[in-house]
């Protein structure tokens, strides 16, 4: 069986998507490859996001908010949208979910954890799916 590959996608690819991609990579090892993009990427991750991610051991600082793209998305077997709505491509064949997660854009830790926690949640459901 080929490794099977996510996008995960949001508009600004600084909180949301990038604590998933975040997950994923710590979770999964080298067993999935992960991808993260945003429809209108910001300059830089959000630093909560990078502040409630390394309380748990995963460090994400490195990252850069990167611009989604057609060959991103046709390369990825399983496709998560956090909110991107229109902007995100669609390609038949692939697998799409959809997210519903708060923002942490602007937002303090502690309203930060519950989303974080949320989106493990889900990345282990979707890893047992995998894998």
């Amino acid at each position: 069986m080929t490794k099977p590959s996510v996008l995960f996608v949001c508009v600004h690819n600084a909180g949301r998507s990038q604590m998933a991609a975040g997950f994923l990579r710590h979770l999964a090892g080298d067993r999935v490859e992960v991808r993260s993009a945003g429809s209108m990427p910001a300059d830089q991750i959000n630093p909560v996001a990078v502040e409630v991610m390394a309380e748990l051991g995963i460090d994400i600082a490195a990252e850069q908010p990167k611009v989604l793209t057609d060959d991103a998305v046709q390369a990825s077997d399983v496709v998560i949208t956090m909110g991107c709505g229109d902007a995100c491509p669609y390609f038949p064949g692939k697998r799409y979910e959809d997210w519903k997660l708060d923002d942490p854009a602007g937002q303090g830790a502690d309203a930060v954890r519950p989303i974080r926690d949320d989106i493990r949640r889900r990345i282990e459901q979707l890893l047992g799916e995998l894998l």
